[in-house]
């Protein structure tokens, strides 16, 4: 029986090695709660309970301790030391359409929030389902914002009620980048990643330090044209979650895929970079023989079979609690709650958490924070840390 058993242990070995048995599920405790741990990554808790579909975490320039939590039906929450305060920093829940692949989507701190207390958000209106990416500005309470209003920067119309995009974030030149989704429905069918003169299916960068309500910089790709002035980048199906690494400063994108892959993108300013005529490395409309030629291809990419099926962008790791994951990409699959990282072009499995990752968050020091959807927020560490 023992030689048997080790035979076993030794085949399975072998088969994970060799990828013909990927799914490896988490450990379960009593209750059905994975056990948030592995030898590579362990995920401690920081809150399980209060948060309401949380989908995005960051941290302002004033005090790298308190963590701001985006919950998707429109309020920002602030876990300050650990603590869930029981008010929120920013409550537009009366402005958002809520729901599905909508709400209250990305947040961003300006560079100088320290100094001009001035914050930027992108949200579904409610009365008719555009994006709206607007301007506020904290009090003289740093625990919430003011009530002199928003500022409205950019309206853009969606055609359908998915693929909305919603990430935001300032780059290192200080500009703000928006991830826009191509309007949504399936297989885009309004063509509109590929249109230049639509902002849907892009990467957009716009100055708000300059002009009112913003101004175009000057090396955007089509910066002189009457339409599509603030597009980076073009050729995306929903950029969900981007970022920059705050070390070489590359920008960072995970694109959700239609049917069939995930893809991974470093994405340089004016390339484009396929979808809707390639989803991953393959073609899409058409299904054969379309032309890469002109087209920045994906870094990496991964089947979204079940029980995958969505890609949750993250970071370059930068910060010091996991020395061995330094300079990696870390990402997940919202479906499969698999915590993943890519090593050049190749992809492993960190850890498989059992939860509905919908975001990752960078503090100060480049640690990383994981966003539940369920509502819970956890810190990755080592197996012999603690928070």
């Amino acid at each position: 029986m023992e030689n048997l058993i080790s035979l076993i242990i030794i085949m399975s070995t072998v088969l994970v090695f060799i990828g013909l048995l990927p799914w490896v599920q988490p450990a379960m405790a009593l209750g059905g709660k994975p056990i948030l741990s592995s030898p590579t990554i362990q995920l401690n808790p920081i809150i399980t309970e209060g948060l309401e579909q949380p989908v995005f975490l960051t941290v302002t320039g004033r005090d790298a301790q308190r963590l701001h939590v985006v919950e998707q039906r429109g309020r920002i929450r602030i876990i300050d030391k650990g603590i869930l305060l029981p008010y929120a920093f920013l409550d537009i829940s009366k402005k958002v359409s809520f729901g599905g692949e909508r709400g209250l989507l990305g947040l961003a701190f300006h560079p100088q929030y320290k100094s001009n207390g001035r914050f930027f958000v992108n949200y579904t209106r409610a009365r008719d389902g555009a994006t709206v990416v607007s301007e506020f500005t904290v009090s003289t309470n740093p625990l919430s914002a003011s009530s002199s209003g928003e500022h409205i920067l950019l309206v853009i119309p969606q055609p359908y009620g998915n693929h909305n995009g919603g990430m935001i974030a300032f780059g290192p030149n200080g500009f703000l980048y928006i991830g826009m989704g191509d309007g949504g429905a399936g297989g885009d069918p309004g063509n509109r990643g590929q249109n230049p003169r639509e902002l849907l299916g892009k990467m957009l960068r716009i100055d708000i330090d300059q002009g009112s309500p913003f101004t175009i910089p000057d090396d955007n790709p089509f910066a002189k044209e009457a339409q599509g002035q603030a597009i980076y980048a073009l050729g995306f199906r929903n950029p969900w979650r981007f970022s920059f690494d705050r070390q070489s400063g590359d920008l960072w994108v995970a694109d959700v895929g239609q049917n069939q892959w995930e893809e991974i993108d470093r994405v340089e300013r004016g390339k484009n970079y396929g979808w809707r005529l390639m989803e991953g490395l393959h073609c899409f409309n058409p299904s054969t023989n379309c032309s890469s030629k002109d087209l920045a291809l994906p870094i990496a990419e991964y089947k979204n079979a079940s029980p995958r099926c969505s890609i949750t962008g993250g970071y370059v790791y930068r910060g010091h609690e996991v020395p061995g994951l330094s300079g990696q990409y870390i990402f997940a699959d919202f479906c499969s709650g698999e915590i993943m990282r890519l090593v050049d072009t190749h992809i492993d499995v960190l850890l498989n958490t059992g939860l509905h990752i919908s975001s990752f968050g960078e503090d100060k020091e480049g640690e990383l924070f994981v966003v539940d959807h369920g509502g819970g927020i956890y810190k990755i560490t080592t197996p012999s840390r603690t928070r």
